[in-house]
């Protein structure tokens, strides 16, 4: 039977547009298994260690290195958004002073779990120096309540007690270490840092109903500094950064939505086709 020529074009455009249809729509499946994300941030927290610079990598090519230059003391970063897996975590001096420091370097491990979030922070003094991974829990309190805990880096105080709003939350929380999480009443409070019966540290802390807090207590020029960050916010956001995925690895999460649209644009497509062909066919009978 003789079939016109633009039929006949028509017929192998169609095919095509299905096999690549067919393609996508398989590559899609890997991109919406690979979105499984969990969280790492990273802290310097060693009150007489100079300045850092940490990588941050995967052990299996998920992310390429990422570099921060030059951390000082009380610097604590974003979380970084990171595909579930295992990343290493290495911390070198910025400035070394010596062929030893040069050459000395920290390193840790942390295994990233779906939805989980950890603090990779050096901790301690300079001549005991080492790396913590510490677990953070961002999942939010009930209604009309708040989260916190106490992130304790201050050497010149090492032990210590806080309060809030005249109501005290914390108390001996010794130098490097983690409290765990308290749950508050949320509003704007005095919060009160300092140690058992001496001079304390003060400052005006809102916390917001549904948020989830961590108190980074650190020695400032003047005394005791302490900062107030927000872990998670009663709308479900974590702050932080994306990080790049690395070649042959994960792809970054819009990636599986992108996918998944041009398959139905190609289907589509192919349908209009295979109606032109039905419509023609028709019209030859």
């Amino acid at each position: 039977m003789f079939v016109p020529p633009i039929r006949r074009r028509l017929g192998i455009l169609a095919a095509g547009l299905l096999a690549i249809a067919g393609l996508s729509v398989v590559d899609a499946a890997p991109s919406q298994a690979a979105a499984a994300h969990g969280y790492v941030r990273l802290a310097h927290l060693s009150p007489d260690t100079p300045d850092v610079d940490v990588h941050l990598s995967s052990l299996t090519g998920l992310i390429h290195e990422k570099v921060f230059p030059g951390v000082g003391y009380g610097v604590v970063s974003a979380y970084q958004s990171l595909p579930v897996g295992t990343y290493a975590v290495a911390m070198r001096f910025s400035k070394p002073k010596s062929p030893a420091e040069a050459q000395a370097r920290l390193t840790t491990q942390v295994t990233v779990g779906a939805g989980q979030a950890y603090t990779v922070a050096g901790v301690g003094q300079h001549v005991n120096l080492g790396l913590q991974v510490i677990r953070d829990d961002l999942r939010l309190p009930g209604a009309a309540r708040a989260k916190i805990r106490i992130i304790q880096a201050s050497i010149k105080q090492p032990v210590l007690d806080v309060s809030l709003g005249g109501t005290q939350i914390a108390s001996g929380v010794q130098f490097a270490t983690t409290t765990a999480y308290r749950v508050v009443d949320p509003g704007t409070w005095q919060l009160r840092v300092g140690p058992a019966g001496g001079p304390a540290t003060t400052l005006s802390a809102q916390v917001a109903s549904g948020n989830v807090y961590s108190l980074i207590v650190l020695d400032g020029p003047h005394g005791l500094q302490a900062e107030l960050r927000a872990d998670a916010e009663r709308n479900g956001a974590i702050p932080g950064d994306g990080v790049e995925t690395g070649a042959g690895g994960t792809a970054p999460l819009p990636a599986a939505p992108a996918v998944a649209g041009g398959s139905l644009l190609v289907l589509v497509a192919a349908g209009l086709v295979f109606w032109r062909l039905r419509r023609g066919r028709t019209r030859t009978v």
